[in-house]
């Protein structure tokens, strides 16, 4: 699609784009404290935006949802670790039911394995890792999201990898707690694979969901 008709037709799109990858560059600037919140806020509820505004459908709106969770999260992160903790943790369980309800009908062995062990895995690193409770308790709804989206009839190179994403940049928030405390790594990474992975999900979920015929193209 031209850049004028991706502008023209998906404003939120672009709007978005805009404010999350800026936002990675300003986090390195001097932007003050409250703005550079509402700032790293803006670029998931962009797409919240995009996901509520032109697409009528109970499934869009539940997308919608997981990402106004995640904005949520992302802002209350900055001044209280598990309030933003708990906003994240509310939103994979949207995002657990909507990848519930298209499951994909036949699975692959290979495919429920992946799924098994991102289940068991993603908690368990996250233990080793930050060597806390609460955490590995927050990342089993982060890994149950991760492997439910493998497990849907979403695209995987969309929805699934978005998923994914999502969940290496919480191992590297993680790891930030731990191993790879003072390293420049992390903060280089986190932002990215987040911003990216909400990115991919959102519009992987809206793109299947027109293609399927619930609601007309916009």
């Amino acid at each position: 699609m031209p850049k004028r008709a991706l502008i023209e037709k998906r404003p939120w799109l672009v709007a978005s784009l805009l404010a999350g990858v800026s936002y990675w560059l300003a986090a390195k600037g001097h932007v003050p404290g409250l703005w550079l919140i509402l700032w790293k806020g803006a670029g998931v509820a962009l797409l919240a935006a995009y996901a509520w505004a032109h697409h009528p459908s109970r499934n869009a709106h539940l997308t919608a949802l997981v990402m106004v969770l995640g904005a949520a999260g992302d802002m209350v992160l900055e001044v209280n670790f598990t309030g933003g903790a708990i906003a994240f943790l509310l939103g994979h369980l949207v995002a657990i039911s909507l990848y519930m309800k298209f499951r994909r009908a036949q699975p692959s062995g290979s495919q429920k394995a992946a799924a098994v062990v991102t289940l068991i895995a993603v908690p368990l690193i996250s233990y080793q890792l930050s060597g806390r409770p609460e955490v590995a308790l927050y990342a089993l709804s982060l890994g149950g999201m991760a492997a439910a989206a493998w497990l849907s009839s979403f695209p995987r190179y969309r929805v699934g990898l978005g998923a994914m994403m999502f969940v290496a940049s919480d191992l590297f928030i993680f790891a930030r707690m731990g191993p790879l405390a003072g390293s420049t790594i992390p903060g280089l990474m986190i932002w990215p694979l987040y911003y990216f992975g909400q990115f991919l999900i959102c519009t992987g979920v809206i793109g299947t969901l027109r293609a399927r015929g619930e609601f007309a193209a916009s």
